[in-house]
C-alpha cells in the first residue's frame, strides 16, 4: 500500500495555494512599536524548544501584562517563575538554543510569534526588576529576536478561545491531585490534591 504521509516541500506545495504577497512580507528582524503594545499587554507565552535527542517540547508561561520585558528591539526577557523544577525548557535551550514564542493576549483573537535564540540569564541586577511579591526569579531568559510576526486570528476565532460559552463546568474534567495520584500511584487522591492545593496557595511566586 502506498504511503500517504507527505514526506518533501514539493509535495506539501502541491496540496497548498502559494501565500499572499502581504503574508510572505509580514515577517520582520525587529520588533516594532506594535509587537511592544502586544507584549506588554500579555499574560501568556508558550515557548517551543529542542532537546539534544530532536525531541520538541512546549512550555507555557504566565505572568501579569507586562512582567515579559522588551530590552530593545531584539530583544526580551522573560522571567523562569516556580514551576515542578523539571526544567526542560532550560534544559533543552543549553543544547539548543533556538525557540519559538506564541504571545497571547486575552480578547484579542490574532497572536505573535517570535523567532529566536535564548540564553539563561542569573544576574542579580537583571532579575530584580522582575520581582513579585518580593520575590526575585532564579532565572530568566534572554532572547534575540530573529524572526517576528502576527499571526492572523483563524484558530483563537474557530476554538472560540475568549468566549464564555465555551467554558467548561471545572467539575466536568478530572482535576489535576486525581489524575498524578492515579498516573503515578504516589500516595492517595486526598493527598494528591493537598500538595497540588498548597503548591498553587503558596508556590506561585
Amino acid at each position: 500500500m502506498t504511503d500517504p504521509s507527505v514526506t518533501t516541500l514539493s509535495a506539501l506545495r502541491e496540496i497548498y495555494q502559494e501565500p499572499s504577497g502581504v503574508v510572505r512580507h509580514k515577517e520582520f528582524e525587529r520588533l516594532d512599536d506594535f509587537c511592544r503594545q502586544f507584549i506588554a499587554r500579555s499574560p501568556f507565552v508558550c515557548i517551543a524548544t529542542t532537546a539534544a535527542d530532536g525531541t520538541a517540547d512546549c512550555s507555557p508561561r504566565g505572568d501579569p501584562p507586562g512582567s515579559v520585558k522588551v530590552v530593545d528591539d531584539q530583544t526580551v526577557i522573560i522571567p523562569d517563575r516556580k514551576g515542578n523544577n523539571r526544567v526542560d525548557t532550560l534544559s533543552n535551550v543549553l543544547v539548543n538554543p533556538g525557540v519559538g514564542l506564541l504571545f497571547l493576549v486575552p480578547g484579542i483573537d490574532e497572536t505573535l510569534r517570535v523567532i529566536g535564540h535564548a540564553k539563561i540569564i542569573t544576574d542579580d541586577t537583571a532579575l530584580s526588576p522582575f520581582a513579585i511579591s518580593g520575590k526575585v526569579p532564579s532565572s530568566a531568559l534572554k532572547v534575540t529576536v530573529q524572526k517576528v510576526f502576527f499571526h492572523c486570528g483563524k484558530a483563537l476565532m474557530r476554538a472560540r478561545l475568549w468566549d464564555a460559552e465555551t467554558k467548561i463546568a471545572r467539575d466536568s474534567f478530572p482535576t489535576l491531585g486525581k489524575i498524578l495520584a492515579e498516573q503515578t500511584k504516589s500516595g492517595t487522591v486526598e493527598q494528591a490534591e493537598a500538595r497540588v492545593a498548597e503548591s498553587y496557595a503558596k508556590k506561585l511566586y
